[in-house]
């Protein structure tokens, strides 16, 4: 029997959330992601004959893929089953084939829920596409029975893979040495194909077969304060690590600090010396009072808010995004000819400046693996000549990635001859903070936050009491609280699971961690 898809949804709360679609394991039968699949070759993926499916590495993943790929098969259209990868390396692969594709993966939420991601041939879904999937006719067998899933085309994997080695060149990070922090991302493998083919040593840890729920936004007790001792352990540049599904990356510094992701997407877009930046409302203001971009333009959270952002800058020149959690997007490509390291808003006249044929300087390295060469350590000449020389053009990729960001921040430490954690020196002194509390039902987070927009006095006791008056508030996104301090608090439910996210920002970054986790408590202690 036929029925819309909204409704097969709401019955089994396997909804879309902020980046894609969220539920429990055991709300996520294979009938409800069968009928997933359907309403999506059905409302989006109408004229395609090949659809790109891959995964994640929680428990739950291949059987979930298994159900999409039998909705695939009996709609009469070819599933090409690229396996566990990356969630951007998939997203990459379906912009070559010009296919469409279906990811499964809950991100960084917890292993007892999942998800399930759509591309379209030229990107991720939109908003209206969700709309469209949800308003679509399924029609589910009634004795489904998933096949097996068939065997794995590499090709996915290789393409990611010479993206970056191609762009960056073999041997451009040589004499480098990054700690991979493994769990159970699915990019575990592939990030140390692509180091060790950019010459850098690679050192493997914290590998498991268990799910670990990495969230970047919010990144537990327990991994800030390994990460510390595996650096006391152990000498490297960088400590590297991702989500579950690789699209947002974790990066820390040579003493196992992890940087911010909004940092993180700030020397990125530097490193690319982008024209536009796009970011949600939560990131740190120091994107703006930096001065580096011509414009810096804020959305809602969640990269399909971004993606619309960026594509509303087509033709501005290099357009990039980034969020919080450090998922990094190319909204245009990025080319390099006699202008190696111009903005393309800038005239092509600009020399190369004085750049090896790897594009990091040619000084011999040092123990650390930094380079020695006497090169400007901030502003537009030193972002130039960070800029690798090797390769003509990476072409845009809509979608957050993990890796850009790594390499960008280790190509930008080489060239500058400095370690990972002094890149956000020259940066405004704005610091934030975030975590969340779990399992809080949605509506009281959405209640909550609809009273203290119409009170600010008890916004203000409530999430800074000591912070000085409300100067504004910005509602774009859940409420976001500036104070005559300078400080801001921002509340907001999260789209993907039933938590109650908390974002701070302040001069300095204890009194950052204090306003949110005061916040928090408080809020906490109300409940």
């Amino acid at each position: 029997m036929n029925t819309r898809l909204h409704h097969l949804a709401e019955a089994h709360n396997a909804r879309f959330g902020t980046s894609g679609v969220r539920g429990l394991v055991s709300d996520l039968s294979d009938a409800v992601c069968y009928a997933y699949a359907q309403a999506f070759l059905r409302s989006i993926a109408t004229d395609s004959a090949r659809v790109v499916v891959g995964h994640d590495l929680r428990p739950s993943s291949p059987r979930i893929a298994a159900a999409c790929i039998q909705a695939i098969r009996d709609a009469g259209r070819e599933a090409v089953f690229v396996g566990a990868l990356p969630t951007p390396a998939l997203a990459y692969y379906c912009a070559l084939q010009r296919a469409p594709g279906i990811v499964v993966t809950g991100s960084h939420i917890p292993f007892d829920r999942n998800g399930i991601k759509f591309y379209r041939a030229d990107g991720e879904i939109d908003k209206a596409d969700e709309q469209a999937i949800l308003d679509a006719e399924v029609a589910v067998p009634d004795a489904l029975s998933p096949a097996p899933l068939p065997a794995v085309d590499a090709s996915a994997l290789e393409a990611y893979v010479a993206r970056y080695t191609a762009f960056f060149g073999e041997g451009a990070l040589a004499g480098m040495r990054v700690a991979l922090y493994e769990h159970s991302s699915v990019a575990r493998d592939v990030l140390r194909t692509v180091f060790e083919r950019l010459g850098a040593e690679v050192l493997s840890l914290g590998r498991t077969d268990t799910f670990v729920p990495i969230d970047t936004e919010a990144v537990r007790s327990e991994d800030i304060a390994q990460a510390r001792a595996w650096a006391q352990a152990h000498r490297f540049d960088a400590i590297l690590s991702t989500d579950g599904d690789a699209d947002r990356p974790l990066i820390g510094d040579e003493t196992g600090t992890w940087l911010r992701g909004d940092v993180v997407g700030i020397l990125c877009a530097q490193y690319l010396h982008a024209d536009v930046v796009v970011t949600p409302v939560s990131s740190n203001t120091a994107v703006e009072k930096c001065g580096a971009f011509r414009q810096v333009l804020r959305t809602r959270i969640g990269s399909p808010y971004v993606i619309a952002g960026m594509d509303t800058q087509r033709g501005a020149g290099r357009v990039v995004g980034y969020e919080a959690n450090g998922g990094f997007l190319l909204g245009s490509d990025v080319e390099y000819g006699e202008a190696i390291g111009a903005s393309a808003a800038e005239t092509a006249g600009v020399g190369a400046g004085s750049v090896g044929t790897g594009g990091f300087g040619s000084a011999e390295l040092g123990s650390a693996g930094f380079g020695s060469a006497e090169v400007a350590t901030d502003g537009p000449e030193a972002t130039q000549k960070c800029l690798p020389a090797g390769a003509a053009r990476l072409k845009a990729l809509p979608t957050r990635d993990s890796l850009l960001p790594m390499l960008a921040l280790l190509a930008m430490a080489r060239a500058k001859g400095c370690p990972v954690s002094q890149l956000a020196d020259a940066l405004p002194r704005r610091f934030t903070a975030s975590d969340r509390i779990q399992n809080v039902p949605t509506e009281f987070s959405r209640a909550l936050i609809a009273r203290l927009q119409q009170t600010p006095a008890e916004a203000a006791a409530l999430m800074a009491p000591d912070a000085g008056d409300v100067i504004a508030i910005d509602t774009t996104d859940g409420l976001r609280t500036s104070f005559a301090t300078g400080e801001i608090v921002h509340l907001r439910p999260s789209g993907n699971a039933p938590e109650l996210r908390c974002y701070a920002e302040a001069a300095d970054e204890p009194r950052a961690r204090a306003l949110c986790d005061a916040c928090l408590a408080r809020i906490a202690a109300s409940a």
